[in-house]
């Protein structure tokens, strides 16, 4: 998208006296550090619940290293014992603000299954030990903050802060919780890929702005006095006013003008009149504020809760967005617009930071996980303009692809060939949120700006967006070609359905950049849930695939496709994951890692499994219910499902198939799904199976009106 005009760039800012003390060879995580550089004190103290990697794949060191560049000092308080103030005072009273964020990860998806187990590790701590962080970690951590050093601004932000910014179901309680800013009683959120926000409320602290004065910066939320307003000229809309009937699909055309044949001299300026109406449209837009369902409303009634749901959504492009409002008790809780996407440049020189790419020395030779994972992969891009409702990257990162330069990336494969220890030439990824959205975008600005679409490419690719791969050929060819590199992978999920509008990228990706097997995720088989998924039809995975094949052995290479399904999506009956069980069997997958629905904070798909309501279309009493799949051991059919190849599933398989009058595909032919017998040792009696054995009423016979009993 063009950048507004008011819109300041990341490199335009005269830079913090503190630039004097120069690059840290790590952020500071202790006074001694802070002695060692000649600080008395730090003007920002970063609060993570991740072990600190100064590495721009993790956020801390990213945001960290950004503010260093600007001329601040930046400490860093990683994994602090939560259960007092006293680790939270230990780089001393920061001077501007305390950034709080959980990590690269919310907290409760870290700690917790789908299930609602305990993990039994955490990728993100020196030796994967768990219980190096609390339960919502961003409330806790803002807590300790305000307890350490009162009256210190506390601002919070990350994936976590991201996806509760306003009223949201919170699956771990099976309740409707208020916006973490009440709960945390930070200052300040800073939603999504905070850049532009952080450096100028960095700057203006650093001038004697209070923060209680600094309201108009995109992508922040807060709390103020009910019916608060920027200014005279804003005006409120209720959120009813704004929810249209119709699929949201469906985009306005931003060349449409009511008063097309208006000549010029029909005014006296000599501008025509339909454009002084656009401009005038566009003025009342940006000063209009919507009024959400408040949070009392929204806990109680599932209509309300997904109508909120929908507007929010359909509030989320940077070029059209208005500020939202929702009430909590006496007080509102205020979001500006979405920040405005970092152009180029400005993407350069936030991952060309002079970061240390290693583990901080303290951690010795502990074997931290995710650093593993990513030490040797490069983030080409962020945003994701899928779509899909069960993710949480485009609530975070929003729809508009942000993309790096070649010659940014290329740089920053030299830098892991020639400093980080154990590199053997081979790159494990190019890729991002996903793997081939590099440098795709609308083909007209003005169609960008006025869109409201949730996805560009359901329930077809958008006519508007651009396809080429162009441009990532040509990276991933002069990326393999550079000395010292022996291969280059693509380890990020591939959006197959744009990769075969491109039939020179599926070549180039399969003659070189396939290790064996390449990741991609058709999520299901059947039009009922992928309609909720925004996902699309099987039949792009099969045009995918006769593509992948084809090229494969054109280059004398045995590589296979590496599927990705979901168990127990809003929208799916069981005659759905029976179908998409045959569909394996029949093309000789089995699974071994599988995923269950996992609802996290403002999907849509959330939405769906805690409303029994289709958010995607206009919500009222009435309108379109969507089935949901709650209990654990209907959870646990839909996943075994997936497995219908491990004899621990079949008892319940069989079970489930008598029920659905499908018996015949039990037995020990190809045809059939599970055999009819049981491997000793294997397979748990039914919960069926239990009670009659106890003379109880079989799960069969079970009334269909009763409500199934949450987990």
């Amino acid at each position: 998208m063009q950048l507004p005009p008011e819109t300041r760039l990341l490199t335009a800012y005269r830079k913090h006296w503190a630039h004097r003390f120069g690059v840290s060879p790590f952020l500071p995580l202790s006074r001694a550090e802070m002695t060692a550089r000649g600080w008395d004190e730090c003007d920002v103290i970063l609060v993570t619940g991740d072990a600190y990697i100064d590495h721009p794949s993790f956020g801390m060191a990213l945001i960290g290293r950004l503010l260093e560049a600007q001329g601040f000092r930046v400490g860093i308080i990683s994994q602090p014992d939560w259960h007092s103030a006293e680790a939270f005072r230990a780089l001393g009273r920061p001077k501007l603000f305390y950034g709080v964020t959980a990590g690269n990860m919310d907290s409760m998806v870290n700690r917790y299954t789908a299930d609602r187990k305990i993990r039994s590790d955490d990728a993100y701590t020196p030796n994967a030990e768990p219980g190096k962080r609390p339960d919502r970690a961003v409330v806790v951590y803002a807590q300790r903050c305000r307890e350490a050093y009162p009256g210190t601004p506390v601002v919070i932000g990350s994936i976590e802060a991201s996806l509760r910014r306003i009223a949201h179901y919170d699956y771990w309680s099976d309740t409707v919780r208020r916006s973490i800013l009440p709960d945390s009683k930070a200052d300040l959120l800073l939603f999504g890929n905070a850049e532009r926000a952080l450096v100028e409320l960095a700057h203006r602290l650093a001038k004697g702005v209070p923060i209680n004065e600094i309201r108009d910066l995109r992508g922040s939320a807060f709390m103020v006095a009910r019916g608060w307003r920027p200014g005279e000229e804003w005006t409120e809309t209720d959120s009813t006013e704004v929810d249209t009937p119709g699929a949201v699909h469906a985009h306005p055309d931003p060349y449409a003008m009511q008063e097309a044949k208006v000549s010029p001299g029909d005014t006296a300026s000599g501008v025509p009149l339909r454009f002084i109406k656009t401009e005038a449209r566009r003025q009342a837009r940006a000063h209009t504020v919507i009024r959400l369902p408040a949070y009392e409303q929204v806990k109680d009634d599932p209509v309300l809760y997904a109508h909120a749901s929908r507007t929010f959504h359909l509030e989320s492009n940077p070029g059209n967005a208005r500020a939202l409002v929702q009430a909590h008790g006496e007080r509102d809780v205020w979001l500006n617009p979405p920040p405005v996407p970092l152009t180029t440049p400005e993407m350069d020189y936030v991952y060309g930071m002079p970061f240390a790419r290693a583990p901080h020395p303290s951690y010795g030779g502990a074997k931290i996980p995710a650093w593993e994972m990513i030490r040797f992969s490069i983030n080409i891009m962020r945003g994701c303009f899928g779509g899909c409702t069960f993710c949480s990257i485009t609530e975070h990162e929003g729809r508009i692809i942000q993309s790096r330069s070649e010659a940014s990336i290329l740089h920053e494969i030299e830098e892991i060939r020639d400093r980080t220890p154990g590199f053997t030439g081979v790159v494990s990824d190019l890729g991002g949120p996903t793997a081939n959205m590099y440098r795709l975008q609308c083909k007209d600005a003005k169609i960008e700006e006025a869109c409201r679409r949730l996805s560009c490419v359901y329930p077809d690719i958008c006519p508007n967006m651009g396809t080429d791969h162009g441009p990532l050929v040509q990276l991933y060819r002069k990326a393999r070609t550079l000395p010292g590199i022996k291969k280059v992978l693509i380890g990020s999920g591939l959006r197959y359905d744009l990769a075969v509008k491109s039939p020179e990228y599926v070549k180039e990706l399969v003659t070189h950049h396939v290790g064996g097997y390449l990741k991609i995720a058709p999520e299901h088989t059947e039009a009922g849930p992928l309609s909720k998924m925004m996902k699309p039809g099987i039949g792009a995975y099969d045009k995918f695939k006769a593509m992948f094949e084809k090229f494969s052995a054109e280059a004398g290479k045995e590589q296979y496709l590496i599927p990705y399904f979901i168990a127990a999506h809003p929208g799916t009956t069981d005659e759905d994951m029976l179908a998409l069980a045959l569909w394996l069997k029949k093309n000789g997958f089995r699974l071994d890692q599988v995923q269950t629905f996992l609802p996290t904070p403002l999907a849509l798909a959330t939405a769906m499994w805690h409303t029994e309501k289709n958010p995607l279309r206009k919500v009222t009493t009435h309108s379109e219910a969507v089935s949901v799949v709650r209990g654990g051991r209907a959870r646990r059919l839909h996943k075994a499902f997936l497995r219908y190849h491990d004899p621990e599933n079949w008892p319940l398989l069989r079970e489930a198939l008598r029920r659905m009058g499908r018996a015949d595909l039990i037995g020990n032919g190809h045809r059939h799904l599970v055999p009819a017998f049981q491997p000793a040792g294997t397979g748990k009696p039914t919960c069926a199976t239990q009670q009659k054995r106890k003379g109880a009423m079989p799960r069969a016979d079970v009334p269909k009106n009763r409500k199934p009993r949450k987990m």
